[in-house]
């Protein structure tokens, strides 16, 4: 019996590759070495697959599916699953923001087990990971109960024992076993991959594995059945049904030749499990945390040895010195980025959209490439009847009438280009029609003939001769038809069909089939004997009325949505498999600048670097299978690019697992919805621009945290690296250092419900470790400008110049280092004027006059003694005011400095 379980090669990728280069290669093999096979069974005779697979027509017994099911395992495909929710609340904490502070946290425990500091970090180290957790675990929920599958059984032939007739059975698609006889109709998803021994009338929509928007017609094998031509690709094979597909219209029965991973579906799935590539979120992440690890690692040690020789103790000095690291790491990051992703995702919730991983967010901001599918999103994924023409291409209602005389009155199943031609008639027409003909024979369409004909008699009106007339309206495609034809209808005049004419006639079909319209010719004869029944045979000697031209729409709002993508510098790229003509066509309806249309057979000869060169200068790629697909993502993330991909099918699976952001809709299969990270409920790419506005707010807020407190915490460390210097005591105490810290970061708490400007949301935004460093170097000084400022006022107006006095001078740095740090953020936070051209959200208002009044507070508190504070003078705040005005005015004429020289701010 030959099987189609795929052998894995030898040798599948190159040991020097990466590893996504290995699993593409492997997925490139293995889809390859199936799609071999299943082409090969096409060509054999039907009787041949059937000896091959040691069955028959009347079906397995139940006995042999049972053995067969044991052997080959159940009819599944290899899924990703979610991880129980101890895995994600283990990878909710498997941050490297998170790792830094876990680091500090056990250095100061080592140092001081008794120090509140270690409880604070802990909290938030918890609270951080809870709140990822949750947020993804309830996603995943959410997701999984997005999953319905169309029909979860299919119709197969068993017998009782081998002396017994066939049965037909309702049975799961989990139970269908090689060998198994399965009958089609229509609406049935086909359970495996089939090949065909009878079917009638048969089209199939192959969307999800080919992208063509149209279903297509598959063998009728009512007669001999010796197989096919050999072809490459299992999807042109006219008599294999692949499994994902779906049975549109006819019927039919089929031999399973594979099941589960050794199906063509199954073959792409498998590759598409374990660990997902990096994303651009992930490596900005890293190369951020990185970026603070390397300030801690030079700052830190600079402090505890001035500090250990100017003041001679050690022990201190090294407490200090953490202090001093937990002071310059942005310990509220890991919560204010979850905080922000979670309230993005919630956000996202309420316009459409189900966020599967929370880092998808950023990724959707930082996008500047979408790649996308045509059908569905482009197109409103249904075929209508475009223009009924006569033979110079005008348009004409006769056409249209005898197109739908023909659709209306034949008796079978009706495809989908029959109900976009009834669709396109009113009901009053369908009545006045009624009454004017009926039916009286039909020769139904045949694969072999491409073409179906219904004979009407014309009904005679009151008072006429009551002669029967009857008429054939053959409707099909234009080759088959036009070899039939020997006149033609010319402004309501009959005309010999000249050789000149019907070149004339050709060049219309096919000035339209270049315009991405699927072109049928429609045909009419008068019979001159009337009879009862007719027969192929009378299909001859037709005149040629004109064509109906049909395709998928365009929508309505697809040119505008896509204006608004181009708006926010995303560059949108249309990867489909259909047809370069159809996909040319809706992308020039939609206002794409189309150029050169590139194949997949373009893409297969050239190397990673060539591939990489044609993507970024190409807009439309068509015909492309799932490898290519993928390759064309990884071919513009090499070149730079953060790109996402939006698509629905089984063929789209690789390339959205292997995008920095994978976007699928609630309609899609299974494994798209799998290896997707945002579902949208409405494949609509309005829905998708307003993620893209969610996504850069979210990544501009977490990046105004990051900018803002990395500086403002550096530019502290930087004072107390001259306080050290050049004060004989401890310019702040530790505990201290950690209560301004935590009364600023809570301060920042409310930074995820921050608004940005208009201007930042207009370009995709990335992460930017070097900046970060630029903006920490050039902006922390500023507040150490003023910090020195104030160490020379407590020094010599109030005479903080001695340890005696050290408290006063500590309480005094300690409330203008507080109060500078937290209404510097309105500075920062926006490129414009503050609180004038630009306000921060109520929220964030409310937070910094919160943290406003505790500094302000703390020393005058009972808690003042405990913490080493005493009360300021008086004398003090008119001072405070003026550094703090000096500062806000610095900041905002150096950051216009900043601005024009590095054409960046946050």
């Amino acid at each position: 019996m030959t099987m189609l379980t795929p052998r894995t090669p030898t040798k599948l990728a190159p040991p020097g590759r990466a590893r996504r280069e290995r699993k593409a290669a492997e997925l490139e093999a293995r889809t390859r070495a199936v799609g071999e096979r299943l082409a090969a069974i096409s060509a054999r005779p039907g009787v041949q697959v059937l000896q091959d697979m040691d069955a028959s027509r009347n079906g397995l017994t139940h006995t042999e599916a049972a053995l067969r099911l044991e052997r080959h395992g159940s009819n599944v495909i290899a899924q990703e699953r979610a991880p129980r929710w101890y895995v994600q609340l283990a990878k909710a904490y498997a941050n490297p923001f998170i790792a830094v502070l876990v680091l500090l946290a056990c250095l100061i425990s080592w140092q001081d087990p008794e120090s509140p500091s270690v409880v604070i970090l802990s909290v938030m180290i918890t609270i951080s990971g809870l709140l990822r957790f949750w947020q993804e675990f309830r996603s995943g929920r959410a997701a999984d109960a997005l999953k319905q599958l169309v029909t979860t059984t299919c119709a197969v032939q068993r017998r009782a024992g081998s002396g017994s007739g066939p049965t037909t059975f309702e049975i799961p698609m989990d139970r269908v076993v090689p060998g198994d006889v399965v009958k089609l109709a229509a609406g049935d998803l086909i359970p495996a991959d089939l090949r065909l021994i009878t079917s009638k009338d048969l089209m199939v929509g192959q969307a999800a594995l080919s992208g063509e928007s149209l279903p297509v017609a598959k063998a009728d094998t009512r007669t001999d059945d010796p197989g096919q031509f050999e072809t490459s690709d299992p999807v042109e094979a006219d008599n294999i049904c692949l499994m994902g597909t779906s049975v549109t219209s006819g019927t039919a029965t089929g031999v399973v030749v594979a099941t589960g991973a050794g199906t063509y579906f199954g073959s792409m799935a498998g590759s598409l499990v374990g660990e997902r590539p990096e994303t651009n979120f992930d490596t900005g992440v890293r190369k951020v945390s990185f970026l603070l690890i390397r300030f801690m690692l030079v700052m830190v040690p600079v402090v505890f040895v001035i500090n250990g020789v100017t003041k001679g103790d050690w022990n201190e000095a090294l407490l200090f010195g953490i202090a001093v690291a937990v002071g310059l790491t942005p310990e509220m990051l890991p919560m204010v980025v979850s905080a922000n992703l979670a309230r993005g995702a919630v956000a996202m919730s309420k316009r459409k959209a189900v966020v599967k991983r929370l880092n998808a967010i950023q990724n959707l901001g930082a996008m500047d490439v979408l790649c996308t599918d045509k059908t569905g999103t482009l197109t409103e994924d249904r075929i209508v009847l475009d223009r009924y023409l006569d033979v110079h291409g005008d348009e004409d209602n006769e056409v249209l009438e005898y197109g739908y005389l023909n659709s209306h009155f034949q008796t079978g199943l009706k495809n989908l280009m029959d109900q976009a031609v009834i669709d396109r008639v009113g009901e009053a027409e369908e009545v006045v029609v009624d009454a004017r003909f009926s039916m009286v024979d039909e020769i139904p369409f045949d694969f072999a003939r491409r073409r179906m004909s219904v004979v009407l008699n014309r009904n005679s009106i009151v008072g006429g001769s009551g002669r029967p007339e009857h008429v054939m309206i053959t409707k099909g495609a234009v080759e088959e038809v036009l070899a039939l034809c020997t006149h033609m209808t010319d402004r309501g005049q009959k005309v010999e069909l000249t050789e000149q004419l019907r070149w004339h006639v050709t060049r219309i079909a096919e000035d339209n089939n270049r315009q991405g319209l699927r072109v049928l010719a429609v045909a009419t004869r008068t019979m001159e004997s009337p009879c009862d029944t007719y027969t192929v045979a009378d299909e001859d000697r037709l005149t040629l009325v004109g064509f109906l031209a049909f395709l998928d729409p365009p929508k309505a709002d697809a040119a505008r949505a896509l204006q608004g993508l181009a708006d926010k510098g995303i560059a949108v790229k249309v990867v489909t498999g259909d047809n370069e003509l159809v996909a040319a066509r809706v992308c020039a309806d939609v206002g794409l600048t189309v150029g050169h249309v590139v194949s997949g057979t373009e893409i297969d000869p050239l190397d990673d670097a060539d591939l990489r060169a044609l993507a970024a200068r190409t807009t439309v790629f068509a015909k492309v299978n799932p490898v290519q697909k993928a390759r064309i993502v990884r071919a513009l993330q090499a070149d730079g690019h953060t790109v996402g991909f939006l698509g629905d099918g089984i063929n789209d699976a690789a390339a959205l697992r292997d995008a920095d952001v994978g976007i699928s809709v609630d309609t899609a299969v299974d494994i798209a919805k799998e290896s997707a990270d945002i579902i949208l409920l409405e494949k609509d790419l309005t829905v998708l621009e307003q993620g893209v506005v969610q996504g850069r707010t979210t990544f501009g807020n977490t990046i105004k945290y990051i900018k803002m407190t990395a500086s403002s915490n550096f530019g502290n460390v930087f004072s107390v690296l001259v306080a050290s210097a050049f004060i004989p005591f401890q310019p702040m105490l530790a505990i201290m250092l950690l209560v301004q810290n935590l009364v600023y970061d809570i301060s920042q708490l409310a930074t995820p419900w921050d608004r940005m400007d208009e201007e930042y949301l207009r370009k995709p935004r990335n992460w930017d470790a070097r900046g970060i460093g630029r903006f920490m170097v050039c902006i922390g000084p500023i507040s150490s400008v003023f910090d020195i400022t104030m160490f020379v006022v407590m020094w010599h107006v109030f005479g903080a110049d001695s340890t005696a006095h050290e408290a006063l001078f500590q309480s005094g740095w300690f409330v203008e280092g507080l109060l500078s740090q937290t209404l510097v953020v309105h500075m920062i936070r926006t490129r414009k004027i503050p609180f004038i051209q630009s306000r921060a959200s109520w929220p964030v208002m409310v937070m910094t006059v919160l943290a406003v009044l505790t500094g302000l507070f703390l020393p005058f508190s009972p808690l003042a003694a405990s913490l080493g504070f005493v009360p300021l003078p008086a004398g003090y705040f008119p001072w405070l005011i003026g550094v703090l005005l000096a500062y806000c005015t610095l900041t905002q004429l150096l950051k216009t400095v900043y601005i024009r020289t590095f054409g960046t701010w946050l």
